[in-house]
C-alpha cells in the first residue's frame, strides 16, 4: 500500500510540474453527458474577467448572413433555427439550433489562425459559432464539411481589450456526437469522436487528452485535482460526467449535469493575483438535445431558466428574430419557462475585421 501511494505521489507530482508549465487561459468547461434512452445534454460554464454584455436570441431559418470579414467575405443563408448566448450582442458565444446540434465557444490561448494570403471566402471568428448552428444539423456532416476548409477564418481584438480573440470550438448533437476544432501553428486541427465529451481552455486538445488518460489511472475516488486550472477542471469533468447515474427521468439527469458544471466552475469574485487570466464563472448553459430545451443560469440571479425550442416559430416565412435582455452583468431575474419575454428586435452585426 505505500508503495501505492509513493507511486501515486510521485507521478502527481510530475503532472504538477507539467501543469504548472502550462499558459493560462480564460476559464471555461464544456462538457457532454450520455444519458439513459440515448439522453444527450450539454453543458458549459462562460468565465471571464469582465462581463461581456451577454443576451439570449432567437433566430429563423432564412436569414442572409455575412462573415463580416472585408469584401471576399463568405456569405450564407441560415438551413436551422437557432438559440444563441451572445457576447456583446457582436458575437455567438453558446447556442443550440433546432435539429440538437450544439455549438460552444472557449479562449484557447495556444490559437494561431492561418495568414490571410488565400483566395478563400473570410469568416470572422465573431460568427464562427453561429455558421455551424446556421448550417448543420449533425457533427458528422458540420465536420465533413469543415474538413475542406471552406474559408479562413479571421481573428480581431475583442472590445476593450490589445490582445487577439484566441478561441476554439466544440460541437456535440442529439446522437452524441462530438467535435473539437482548433488552430494550431495556423492549421485547422479537428478531433472527431463521441469519446470526446470535455473540453476546456489551455492546452490544446491533443495534450488535454493524455492528462485525461493519466487521471483515469489513478480514479477519481482515489484523487482528483481541485484548483480552476484549466487541466485541473478538465480532469474534474471528465470523471463526473461519467460518474453520474444514467437516470430514467430527464428532470434528474438536467439535474446532474448543473451539478457538474457547477462543481467546475470558478466561485464569483474569485483573484488570483499570480495568474490573472483564472476568471470567474458569469453564467453557466445547459442543453438539452433530445427534448430541445436551452437552459441558462447567471451567477447573479437565484433561478435558472430555460427556452423551449419547440414551441418557437423558427419558419423562415414568419419566424422573428428575438431577444431576451439579460440585463447589466446578467442580474435580470427570470425563472422556469422564458419564451414569451423574448421581444422581436433586429438582428444584431457580428464584429467586422
Amino acid at each position: 500500500m505505500k508503495r501505492i501511494r509513493r507511486s501515486i505521489a510521485a507521478a502527481c507530482a510530475t503532472f504538477l510540474c507539467g501543469a504548472l508549465a502550462l499558459p493560462q487561459a480564460e476559464a471555461c468547461t464544456r462538457f457532454v453527458y450520455h444519458g439513459a434512452n440515448g439522453e444527450v445534454i450539454t453543458g458549459r460554464s462562460m468565465d471571464y474577467k469582465i462581463d461581456t454584455g451577454t443576451h439570449l436570441w432567437t433566430f429563423p431559418r432564412g436569414m442572409k448572413r455575412s462573415g463580416e470579414a472585408g469584401p471576399n467575405s463568405l456569405q450564407w443563408t441560415s438551413r436551422y433555427g437557432s438559440v444563441i448566448a451572445s457576447a456583446y450582442d457582436i458575437s455567438t458565444t453558446d447556442g443550440m439550433n433546432e435539429a440538437g446540434l450544439v455549438a460552444n465557444l472557449l479562449w484557447l490561448a495556444e490559437s494561431e489562425y492561418p495568414e490571410r494570403t488565400t483566395g478563400k471566402p473570410r469568416l470572422s471568428i465573431a460568427a464562427w459559432t453561429q455558421y455551424v448552428l446556421d448550417n448543420f444539423g449533425s457533427v458528422d456532416e458540420a465536420v465533413k464539411a469543415l474538413s475542406r476548409e471552406p474559408f479562413l477564418l479571421v481573428s480581431d481584438s475583442p472590445p476593450g481589450e490589445q490582445r487577439m480573440a484566441t478561441l476554439h470550438l466544440s460541437i456535440s448533437d442529439a446522437s452524441g456526437d462530438s467535435a473539437i476544432i482548433e488552430y494550431i501553428k495556423g492549421k485547422q486541427v479537428i478531433h472527431h469522436s463521441r469519446d470526446y465529451q470535455v473540453m476546456t481552455n489551455s492546452p490544446i486538445f491533443e495534450e488535454q487528452l493524455a492528462l485525461e488518460s493519466y487521471w483515469r489511472q489513478i480514479g477519481g475516488t482515489v484523487m482528483l485535482p481541485g484548483t480552476n486550472r484549466a487541466s485541473d477542471r478538465f480532469a474534474r469533468a471528465s470523471f463526473y460526467v461519467s460518474a453520474i447515474p444514467k437516470a430514467e427521468d430527464p428532470v434528474e439527469s438536467i439535474a446532474s449535469v448543473f451539478s457538474v458544471i457547477r462543481n467546475v466552475s470558478v466561485p464569483y469574485g474569485i483573484t488570483t493575483p499570480d495568474q490573472p487570466n483564472i476568471s470567474s464563472t458569469r453564467w453557466r448553459t445547459v442543453a438539452d438535445q433530445k427534448r430541445l430545451l436551452y437552459f441558462f443560469e447567471s451567477a447573479l440571479t437565484p433561478n435558472v431558466f430555460w427556452v423551449d425550442m419547440k414551441k418557437l416559430d423558427f419558419s423562415e416565412a414568419s419566424g422573428k428574430v428575438r431577444r431576451l435582455d439579460l440585463g447589466e452583468f446578467q442580474r435580470t431575474t427570470y425563472a422556469g419557462e422564458a419564451n414569451d419575454q423574448f421581444k422581436e428586435t433586429p438582428a444584431f452585426r457580428f464584429l467586422g475585421i
